[in-house]
């Protein structure tokens, strides 16, 4: 425990796990070399296969990104190269039951109110797309918005969270990837076992390294004998498959399913500024209410255990309790995005919303690792004349991240868009507003591993008057943060541009 708490204290649970394959792959590597006389007979089978993998990888259906960088690992590396790639696509076994897309109890429980759609047809026509999009392959359909306020800072958010806990009467589930020990943990654990001795359903699943490489079983221990259902999601196993790349970025609570939170906090002091780590930290929230959190339920419970449909409409809200509520303005849809197909919603949905955007674009995002796709579709909206401005973090929390967003900086800023660093510290928001009309917040990052490794969600907001006060936020934000110039750009030292090229080929892979 302790040497895995060391490994990511100082690299971060990515690098971390990347440290623990490489390890693997050499004793692959070791047994291999000890053949003996054997030894060059495999290793011109090794060649040949390294030749039929170059052509399989450059002939699938990948990110352009991701397949030079294979390619690349196995030209250099001729002999761990292919072993390496066929290790990490061989032993992905993640359990069929978890592809939500495919299964038909989503379709059941997850049916789109047509009335609905075509009222979002006649009041943000340019919206029906995506919205049809969302809910034909990411299966979550779109509602009426009855409430939604937005958190521009985790403290904000963690003040009305515990509100909302004190008053439930139902159930209780949270699902996050960081769970750390502290002042925000133990408010938490201790409204939880209140409620959970009145007879409350209260169910709290977190990730296997995000926060399994953090702490102790102990906390989660304790809660468990006071009655809390706890799970970890893909537990933490070294040496044993890829599959741990896979890992549960999502942050939910939902309350009695009718009232859910989501976005970048995690449950740790520094999300709250009550610890200091990287300068202040900025993280934003949303919080919804009525018939659209019943797709976070769904999304919850298809994560937590294989349930029948039957079993899982016990957790859905009658009518009569929404229509008790003031009607809100809008629509709102929340969605979940799954590793497991070949459909990376969140990442459309991103590019959407910055192809259709005609006066705006205003993102916010801890890390900027962009494939050609999206680099291009910033640089095209900037270029036709959209304002497409984007914040990150002054102050890191990987240096290695650091150095590939700064080579992404001098692309994106050559053609147009406006790049800030938040200059007081670390800015972890998920979010992104086109024209103040339609916008996302939620988990997911610009990054390869939010749009094709990890579960993540979000909520997609249409006309809903939340979203000024997102804008509202952002224009603060930038006002206190550093826009990077192309001469800031180009005064970088030699060795950190050669870094961040390096290090920018293998991005795919970090």
């Amino acid at each position: 425990m302790k040497i895995k708490k060391h490994l990511s204290s100082i690299l971060g649970t990515n690098a971390a796990f990347v440290i623990l394959l490489l390890l693997q792959i050499a004793f692959l590597m070791l047994a291999v070399t000890s053949l003996g006389g054997r030894f060059y007979f495999v290793y011109f089978a090794l060649i040949i296969l390294d030749i039929i993998l170059a052509v399989y990888i450059t002939n699938k259906n990948e990110p352009i990104s991701y397949r030079v960088a294979w390619i690349v690992i196995i030209s250099v590396f001729p002999i761990m190269g292919g072993i390496s790639y066929l290790f990490l696509k061989l032993s992905q076994q993640f359990p069929k039951s978890l592809d939500m897309r495919n299964q038909k109890q989503t379709r059941e429980l997850l049916v789109q109110d047509k009335d609905v759609m075509n009222e979002l047809s006649a009041m943000c026509p340019d919206a029906l797309n995506l919205a049809r999009y969302v809910a034909d392959y990411g299966m979550y359909p779109v509602y009426r918005n009855l409430h939604a306020e937005y958190f521009p800072f985790g403290e904000i958010q963690f003040e009305k969270l515990v509100e909302e806990i004190k008053s439930a009467k139902h159930f209780i589930f949270l699902e996050f990837f960081i769970i750390t020990e502290g002042y925000m943990f133990d408010t938490i654990s201790e409204l939880l076992i209140r409620k959970a001795a009145e007879g409350v359903d209260v169910r709290l699943m977190y990730d296997g390294i995000g926060t399994g490489m953090l702490n102790s079983v102990k906390p989660f221990r304790r809660l468990a004998d006071n009655g809390i259902k706890c799970k970890v999601f893909n537990p933490f196993r070294p040496m044993i498959s890829s599959v741990q790349n896979n890992r549960d970025h999502r942050k939910i609570v939902i309350i009695d399913g009718i009232t859910a939170f989501n976005g970048g906090t995690n449950i740790g002091d520094e999300y709250i500024n009550r610890k200091e780590r990287f300068g202040h930290w900025k993280d934003t929230a949303v919080m919804i209410r009525g018939q659209a959190v019943w797709n976070y339920t769904v999304m919850f419970l298809q994560l937590w255990e294989k349930a029948e449909s039957s079993e899982m409409l016990k957790f859905k809200p009658r009518m009569p309790q929404y229509l008790s509520m003031p009607v809100g303005d809008g629509f709102v849809q929340p969605f979940s995005d799954s590793p497991l197909d070949e459909e990376p919603v969140g990442k459309r949905v991103y590019l959407e919303l910055i192809n259709n955007a005609r006066e705006y674009v205003c993102i916010t995002t801890p890390y900027l690792i962009l494939d050609e796709e999206m680099t291009n579709a910033l640089g095209f909206a900037a270029k036709k004349g959209v304002d497409v401005r984007i914040i990150t973090p002054h102050i890191p929390d990987k240096w290695y991240v650091h150095m590939i967003a700064w080579n992404n900086y001098t692309q994106l800023t050559a053609m147009g868009v406006r790049i800030y660093e938040y200059t007081p510290g670390f800015i972890h928001a998920k979010t992104c507003v086109a024209d103040g009309k339609t916008a996302l917040v939620g988990t997911i990052n610009f990054d390869y591993r939010s749009f094709y490794l990890h579960f993540e969600c979000g909520s997609v907001l249409y006309e809903c008057s939340v979203i000024r006060k997102m804008v509202q936020d952002f224009n603060k934000t930038a006002e206190i943060s550093q826009l990077i110039t192309m001469e800031d750009c180009n005064s970088r030292s030699v060795f950190k541009k050669i870094a961040g090229a390096f290090l920018n080929m293998f991005a795919p892979l970090l």
